[in-house]
């Protein structure tokens, strides 16, 4: 019995340590969407469980990786991922913003609310980031426009970004 104890300690250990790095793992390098990572992670530990206490593993965390790999490539096997949708429904699944009152409200608040975050940021970073995001604006023509040079465009930029996803992390938008 305390082999069964020290097996399910080390799985334990391994759950803890390893969990949020093969979530990582799985929603970028193996391409599986946020709704999927949580299912295929358990999965990963699940067949942990049903190997067996014989085998010695030398590399948890490769060993680890290398069942979230066959985990992930069998999910992208399954016929329902495998296999593109017809074009012809898509249309299908559009949904208006206006039947959603919801959406809309949700929508005009974020909108306000940025609104008034750029119009926050100090004067020459709101023009910067204006004249790139609604002009499409090289950062060179920005820098011609506005007779400054090519790193004060992108200093300001990179400011300006920040900013904006503070302010908005802050209010959860």
């Amino acid at each position: 019995m305390s082999d069964l104890h020290a097996r399910n300690g080390r799985i334990g250990s391994w759950f803890g340590r390893w969990r949020q790095p093969l979530r990582g793992w799985l929603s970028s390098r193996a391409s599986v969407p946020s709704s999927e990572v949580d299912d295929l992670a358990q999965e990963v530990f699940l067949r942990l469980l049903r190997y067996s206490d014989d085998i010695a593993v030398e590399n948890p965390q490769g060993y680890l990786f290398r069942i979230a790999a066959n985990v992930a490539n069998e999910w992208r096997e399954r016929s329902r991922v495998r296999q593109p949708h017809d074009r012809s429904w898509l249309h299908e699944l559009q949904i208006d913003p206006s039947d959603q009152p919801d959406n809309a409200a949700f929508q005009n608040r974020v909108s306000k609310h940025l609104q008034n975050v750029v119009a926050g940021l100090p004067r020459r970073q709101r023009e910067v980031l204006l004249l790139h995001v609604n002009e499409g604006l090289t950062y060179k023509q920005i820098a011609d426009r506005l007779g400054v040079t090519y790193r004060i465009v992108l200093r300001d930029l990179t400011r300006a970004y920040a900013s904006l996803r503070l302010q908005l992390k802050a209010e959860d938008l």
